[in-house]
């Protein structure tokens, strides 16, 4: 098997396991407070990968270790308004069609940040994405869903990461640049579970199982998959790859907590797919 369709497996394997977190992080949210499943599931993913990048991590400067710190203080932001969406939502497939917007909005985000210019694929593919998000987040007689603000909120903070995250590394490796990352997830949701009074939990034994499967198998094998498949992977493939993720969330979601998808939902999640589509496509095609 030659190494370009290695990672594009890994890819795939990618898309599963960040479908399950979806899955089990709604189970585990039912018993376990927002603030500490952040701070738990972060803190030992990063513990986990740490072993894997320690000896450059010790190479190191402080500046770098800042830049890192701000890019990983907007991923915080985007985990920790992701959770509360999870725990209040009662639409998962919709919520994971939003968040894959992200690609979508990235290159707004990097034209309000650094004064670049979004390319034409961009514009061509925006009015489907935001058709789309209209007819998912304004339904039953055009009433918002708070829930799926919270998950367009985080897509775009997580938009402002992917911009701020792939010029802060691009002279590092993904590996000890993610560690650093969900380390500092891993605080933020310390610091708001300290300020939330420290409540204390009764987690059954299902809901720790659930737990460690978000941790290991949607936080830790996911960004290993990933990270490594995009290695070896054009960027324009893996994002038609990473596309798959809110399908499989959709799936799981039918199969384990009954949803379904109204007319409407089912129109804008296929113009929010389309969207992705047409902007790789397209950034494919034009190189830009």
């Amino acid at each position: 098997m030659n190494v370009s369709r290695r990672g594009e497996l890994l890819l795939f394997a990618a898309t599963l396991c960040a479908a399950s977190g979806w899955v089990t992080s709604k189970y585990v949210l039912y018993e376990m407070p927002n603030s500490m499943f952040v701070a738990g599931r972060f803190f030992i993913a990063a513990a986990l990968l740490l072993p894997f990048c320690f000896q450059e991590l010790k190479h190191f400067s402080w500046s770098i270790f800042k830049n890192l710190i701000f890019v990983g203080a907007l991923l915080a932001a985007s985990i920790n308004v992701w959770v509360h969406a999870v725990s209040t939502t009662n639409s998962l497939a919709e919520g994971a069609l939003i968040m894959s917007l992200a690609m979508i909005i990235a290159p707004l985000t990097q034209w309000l940040l650094l004064r670049q210019k979004p390319s034409s694929a961009f514009w061509v593919s925006l009015p489907l994405a935001t058709l789309g998000m209209m007819l998912l987040t304004l339904k039953n007689g055009w009433h918002f869903d708070p829930s799926l603000g919270y998950f367009f909120l985080s897509s775009c903070l997580l938009s402002a990461h992917f911009v701020l995250n792939k010029r802060v590394s691009a002279q590092l490796s993904a590996l000890p640049s993610i560690c650093i990352q969900m380390f500092v997830v891993a605080i933020s949701g310390g610091i708001l579970y300290v300020i939330d009074g420290a409540p204390s939990i009764e987690v059954s034994t299902s809901g720790w199982l659930y737990f460690a499967l978000a941790t290991l198998l949607a936080t830790t094998m996911r960004y290993l998959t990933q990270t490594i498949g995009q290695g070896t992977t054009s960027i324009a493939t893996a994002s038609l790859i990473m596309i798959l993720e809110p399908i499989w969330t959709l799936l799981m979601s039918v199969a384990l907590f009954g949803s379904h998808l109204s007319i409407t939902d089912t129109i804008g999640g296929a113009l929010i797919l389309l969207s992705l589509y047409v902007y790789v496509k397209l950034s494919r095609r034009y190189g830009n």
